[in-house]
């Protein structure tokens, strides 16, 4: 068995995956940078091929299905330190047990992957909740989020059928990447804080009239800082117009 090191990508997790059938066994998957060398085990640099990558995705949705490849998509946009081998552990089973593997709720294997999936739900709809854009110059949207997960690329939808007449930026900071959206279409690219666009004239404004509102919309005698806590989080607040202008 041997300790697998690849790109942090989800093709990179697929070529491990391959190797794992192919080469060696996996003792572990880590990405690069975050691997602390073992005495059990021998560990091999692994380079990301799209051949062996697309080998393994049509290997799950043909021998599992569609409804599990996406499950391990989103399981693998979490953060969770031990995702690789849990992805690989789910993998491994749905190729024993086929489409059924997503209906063994008190397997340990499929209630992990279940797990990861939760919390890239949850964050998520987090999002879709929390995100503010502000207006900046060239009528250009632009909005500032740090998620615990990599939700970017499955908020998309949402906010082109939203906004699909509207030029926009999500900008995740933590992960120096932005969706960038136009007219339905998006990508997303690296992005830095030197990429923001300025501020529009009335952007200012905007955001005091807003503060404004937010406070005055509550009613002071029912306050309730706890249960407010509980529906948006502390950590979230920094990148809301209503709290900071």
């Amino acid at each position: 068995m041997i300790d697998y090191l690849y790109d942090g990508t989800f093709e990179g997790l697929l070529t491990c995956i391959y190797n794992h059938y192919y080469v060696d066994k996996a003792a572990g998957i880590y990405t690069r940078g975050q691997y602390q060398p073992s005495l059990l085990n021998g560990y091999m640099e692994v380079e990301t091929d799209e051949d062996k990558a697309t080998t393994v995705y049509d290997a799950i949705e043909k021998k599992i299905s569609g409804y599990d490849l996406k499950r391990v998509y989103r399981a693998f946009l979490t953060c969770d330190p031990d995702k690789e081998m849990k992805i690989l552990n789910y993998i491994v089973l749905g190729f024993r047990k086929g489409s059924s593997v997503s209906m063994l709720h008190g397997n340990d294997t499929v209630l992990a992957v279940q797990a990861l999936e939760k919390k890239i739900s949850v964050e998520k709809e987090r999002m879709l909740q929390f995100v503010r854009f502000s207006v900046m110059k060239n009528d250009i949207l632009y909005a500032r989020i740090e998620p615990d997960h990599d939700v970017l690329e499955l908020t998309a939808h949402h906010f082109c059928d939203r906004y699909r007449n509207d030029p926009f930026i999500i900008h995740d900071v933590k992960r120096s990447k932005a969706l960038i959206a136009l007219q339905g279409e998006w990508y997303i690219s690296h992005f830095e804080d030197y990429d923001i666009p300025e501020l529009s004239a009335d952007e200012r404004e905007y955001r005091r009239l807003w503060k404004n509102y937010f406070d005055n919309i509550a009613i002071k005698e029912r306050k309730n800082p706890r249960c407010q806590r509980n529906f948006m989080p502390a950590r979230y607040r920094k990148n809301l117009t209503e709290i900071n202008i």
